[in-house]
This record gives C-alpha cells, structure tokens and sequence, in this order.
C-alpha cells in the first residue's frame, strides 16, 4: 500500500523524535556516570579531610546503587541520585524558553533528568518503607551536554542561561556540594502532636514492620518549594 502525506509525516517525525530522544539520553547517561565518578571522588576527599576528627559510627560513605542511581550517606543523612529513563520537554511558561540557546534551536529544550533526593539514612538502615524523602534538586542535560540546576538552594546554572556551560567535573562539584551543604542544614522538626496522638496495637506489635511509624524531616508539614 502507498503511503499517505500524513503516514509520510508520521514515518518521518518517528525517525526524527526517536533520533533525538536517544542522543538526549546517551548525554544524560553520559553526565550520570560522570556524576558518580564526581561523587566517589567528593566523598573521598570528605573522608580523609574528616579523619580523626569524628566517630567511627558517624558513616561518610559512597555507593553505586545500580546503572541510573549513585548515593552519598552523609553522618544521618542520604543523597540518592537518581537518572530518570525517559527524556522530557519543557512546559510553555517555564523560563528555559527565554534562554538564547533554545530560541535558536527548539530541539535543545528536550532534556534528560537526574534527581536528587534527601533521605534519612535510618529509614533505609531499617526498612521503613513508609519514610518520606525530599526531592531536593534537578539537572537537566540536553543533546549537546548543556545543562541547567533547579533546586534548594542550589547556585549553578539557572534556566535562563541554559546553553551557556557543558556539564562536566568542574560544574557537578558545586551542585554536588550545594546538595550536601542543604541537606545537612535541613533538620527534622518534631512532627505536630496531632499526627500521632493516636496508634493502634499492631503498630507496636508489628516488631517486623518498622514501616508503619511514618519519619520525615518534614513530616505534617508543607515543604516549602518556592526557592526552586
């Protein structure tokens, strides 16, 4: 059968997304693996400047959590880092638009992601599977390798100036930091009586289930985003 205009358009939009879309995430791959290498070498720079001057207990530690995730535990607290699979656009209203880069050439805005996420270390160290954790910052890496941050209190390459700067070792060090430097400054804060005036039994008698007492550094209370 010949193919129409519109299965012409559909053939040809096929070859030119899927070729985009693999380029996109070969490049953010690329940036994760990059990103490891970061953060084993950041994590051993940690430990030998803090040698001798903390408790054994207290872990400094890295670890490769498979092909797309990287953690770095920090004393209480976890740094999970986290390339999603799927390759993104931007909403209309989002400010990468206004960036010279992507008003060149619209294609630029297609990104790959990695997460960054704030955990207790408690609530892997003892299966509770009901704990909360924040997700604290986002890069976004293009074709090109280019990037931008978005995050708390993160001071790297905004929206704006996407384009401009190639991720590589030089830039991920100040993210990795600023992502370490925030996590650490976020404290628990003693969730409201009011969400735990009440247990049942089985939550005390569950001794296997340490899921069903719910921690978060911000449990009962709104996580504040506007700084992103």
């Amino acid at each position: 059968m010949e193919n129409t205009p519109l299965r012409e358009q559909i053939l040809e939009q096929i070859i030119r997304k899927s070729s985009l879309k693999q380029k996109v995430f070969d490049s953010t791959f690329s940036a994760m693996n990059l990103l490891k290498e970061t953060l084993l070498e950041v994590a051993s720079e940690l430990d030998d400047a803090l040698e001798g001057k903390l408790d054994r207990r207290v872990r400094l530690e890295y670890r490769d959590r498979g092909k797309y995730e990287a953690q770095l535990q920090v004393a209480n607290d976890l740094l999970i880092f986290q390339m999603h699979t799927d390759v993104f656009v931007f909403p209309s209203d989002h400010p990468v638009w206004k960036s010279r880069s992507v008003s060149e050439d619209r294609t630029r805005a297609y990104c790959g992601v990695i997460n960054i996420y704030n955990f207790l270390s408690d609530s892997f160290k003892l299966n509770r599977n009901a704990d909360e954790g924040y997700l604290i910052g986002r890069i976004f890496i293009n074709r090109e390798g280019h990037y931008f941050v978005e995050g708390k209190e993160q001071h790297s390459l905004r929206a704006e100036s996407f384009g401009e700067k190639e991720i590589e070792r030089d830039t991920l060090i100040p993210i990795l930091e600023d992502a370490v430097h925030y996590a650490l400054d976020f404290d628990p804060l003693m969730p409201p009586y009011e969400e735990f005036k009440r247990v049942t039994v089985d939550q005390f008698n569950s001794k296997m289930d340490n899921s069903k007492f719910v921690t978060g550094k911000r449990l009962g209370y709104d996580f504040d985003t506007t700084d992103i």
